[in-house]
């Protein structure tokens, strides 16, 4: 299928000419001989394109014109619409609703995102495109707003009984969202996203309560949620998310497949979790890592996978009789910052290791932006703790490794009790690296603090921990790398 445009064509929408009557205005474009072909393949052909690629071959072909304005896929952000970094929201507002005055409105898909356009306009064109939007057929609905001074209210009215049972996907940010009680649920739902929408529990439970299929509710910063009560009907539901719900006193759960959660602020009480039967937990607040280690087995037992991502920690993990008796993969990152109240001790940590019979693989952080711990090079006496073999610890990952004698202490440790150990990395540095995402990406930008830090850490591999490791471990030490961090470790140096 060939098709001949200009220069000036390059980057635009058809919907931008408003749909027009097939033929090109500007008689820049020519129309492609497409071969003759039934209407229904040549739609299923046009659905499968990406939005923009669609609405460019209908506007140099006839026989996709007319599939176009019945395309079933509109996804509306900066890169499909083409706008340039300088743009306005009223052009991107414009150029929504001239496609969408020309679209039949047989939708599956619907997606408006204003995340990184300038200038957005308010919500006036809204409730008249999701009347085009909202039919019976719809199956993903994406609402993402800016930030406006007044929260746009969604119209639950649109809501109908057809639609209702068939949306699948619901995202929503920046919105007000009050279902009346009487609306009914949303029986087809398998995935609902609400971000700063205001909705009180009451309201939620109107929409998921007899939600037979869904499996994923994820919540950030809704203001109004003081409670989730989430009831034995959502047989699906698998994974739950709550971020910075400030407000919410209460998790409870009789969702029997509920597996997954993952839980992000500071009002996060443990006392106010009830026994869940989690497999796979994620839990991120300052303070967090005694409370998770003191509460988390009896209240979540069945636990596989557990991460956990704390800072300004005050109070070392305590070491304990309970046990994670089926955790097989453990995440823990307690990084400093530049202010800290006191040095945590990482070799604390321990007491997850001797609390997790069945751990297979370890991932710590211990990233210190500002050095604060005593290094192994002013006190090289390693304390011990009683042999504790560990028979199934395979993998260990060690990111911002630093010269502290409690991070080595931790490291020696691990490296004599873990029997069964293959893999020991050490990072220097820590987050992404480029060689990970390709040649266009950078590691993530550190530190002077880290980066003056990296040649002892370095050293203190060589003197302490090398030494340690059993013939059968492979030890790999990653080191800042050329492209992001060289010139800055030389800058960093010559300065020291």
């Amino acid at each position: 299928m060939a098709s001949t445009t200009t220069g000036k064509r390059k980057g635009s929408a058809c919907g931008e000419q408003g749909g027009g009557d097939g033929d090109s205005q500007s008689g820049k474009a020519t129309r492609s001989s497409i071969p003759d072909l039934p209407e229904d393949i040549l739609f299923r052909i046009h659905s499968l394109m990406p939005m923009r690629e669609a609405a460019r071959v209908a506007c140099v072909s006839r026989a996709f014109f007319h599939s176009w304005r019945c395309h079933s896929s509109l996804i509306f952000n900066k890169d499909t619409i083409g706008l340039k970094r300088s743009a306005c929201g009223e052009n991107f507002d414009h150029k929504i609703d001239r496609i969408l005055r020309n679209h039949s409105g047989c939708l599956k898909t619907f997606n408006i995102d204003y995340y990184g356009t300038s200038g957005f306009t308010g919500t006036s064109y809204f409730d008249r495109w999701l009347q085009i939007a909202l039919k019976p057929g719809i199956e993903e609905l994406t609402l993402v707003l800016s930030e406006t001074k007044g929260k746009y209210n969604f119209p639950c009215s649109l809501l109908s009984d057809g639609v209702r049972n068939s949306l699948r996907y619901l995202r929503l940010r920046f919105c007000a969202l009050h279902p009346p009680v009487e609306l009914g649920p949303l029986r087809s739902l398998k995935s609902l996203y609400l971000w700063r929408v205001n909705i009180t529990w009451n309201e939620l439970e109107c929409l998921i309560s007899n939600s037979l299929t869904l499996e994923l509710l994820d919540l950030i910063s809704c203001p109004e949620i003081e409670c989730l009560k989430l009831p034995c009907a959502l047989q699906r539901l698998s994974a739950l998310s709550v971020l910075a719900c400030e407000r919410l006193k209460v998790i409870e759960s009789k969702a029997p497949n509920l597996s997954s959660l993952y839980l992000c602020g500071n009002w996060l009480d443990f006392s106010l979790v009830e026994t869940l039967p989690i497999k796979e937990l994620e839990l991120q607040q300052t303070n967090l890592i005694r409370d998770a280690r003191a509460k988390l087995p009896s209240l979540m037992p069945n636990i596989e996978t557990l991460a956990i991502q704390s800072s300004r920690e005050v109070v070392d993990a305590p070491m304990l009789p309970t046990k994670f008796l089926h955790l097989k993969h453990l995440t823990i990152t307690v990084r400093s910052g530049a202010i800290v109240s006191r040095a945590y001790d990482y070799f604390s940590l321990v007491s997850f290791l001797d609390a997790s019979p069945s751990l297979e693989t370890l991932i710590l952080d211990v990233t210190q932006r500002r050095m604060v711990h005593e290094s192994i090079f002013a006190d090289s006496q390693l304390r011990h703790m009683p042999e504790h073999r560990h028979g199934h610890l395979k993998n260990v990952k060690i990111s911002g490794f630093n010269s502290a004698k409690c991070v080595v202490e931790l490291t020696c440790y691990i490296l004599k009790n873990a029997v069964s150990l293959e893999c020991l990395t050490l990072d220097t540095i820590y987050g992404s690296r480029c060689d990970d995402q390709g040649e266009d990406n950078w590691c993530t930008p550190m530190t002077n603090g880290i980066l003056m830090e990296i040649p002892w850490a370095l050293l203190a591999i060589k003197t302490h921990i090398e030494n340690e490791v059993p013939p059968t471990v492979h030890l790999t030490v990653l080191e800042p790398c050329s492209k992001c961090h060289a010139n800055g470790l030389e800058r960093v140096l010559s300065q020291s």
